[in-house]
């Protein structure tokens, strides 16, 4: 049928890509012999345009032409922000990095 979208639900799990995530789809199906809930997880490459999405948030995806090799998805929306993802984001940028310490430390003049 013409006109409907695939859209799947899941949480991201990279943002390392420019303008790309990969977003992680959890399922759950009976096990063929016993019978049981087992857990499957499937992970998609998604087309994130404005590079939005952070690491934890849970996005909604849909369906498109192929993208490039492995991109078959865009982002939706993001339904909803981790936050986590935020606090982390927020302690890093308060914390000094290696290369300030280092230059906090050393003597002035530092020629020997």
């Amino acid at each position: 049928m013409p006109g409907l979208v695939k859209t799947k639900t899941g949480r991201v799990v990279s943002t390392k890509m420019q303008k790309t995530v990969v977003v992680a789809v959890e399922s759950q199906r009976p096990h063929p012999l016993y019978k049981r809930a087992v857990r499957h997880t499937k992970r998609f490459k998604a087309h994130d345009e404005n590079n939005d999405c952070r690491e934890g948030d849970v996005v909604r995806i849909a369906e498109t032409r192929p993208l490039s090799k492995d991109k078959r998805w865009r982002v939706l929306e993001i339904v909803r922000h981790d936050e986590a993802s935020v606090v982390t984001q927020a302690i890093r940028q308060q914390q000094p990095t290696l290369q300030e310490l280092a230059a906090e430390n050393e003597p002035d003049g530092g020629e020997a």
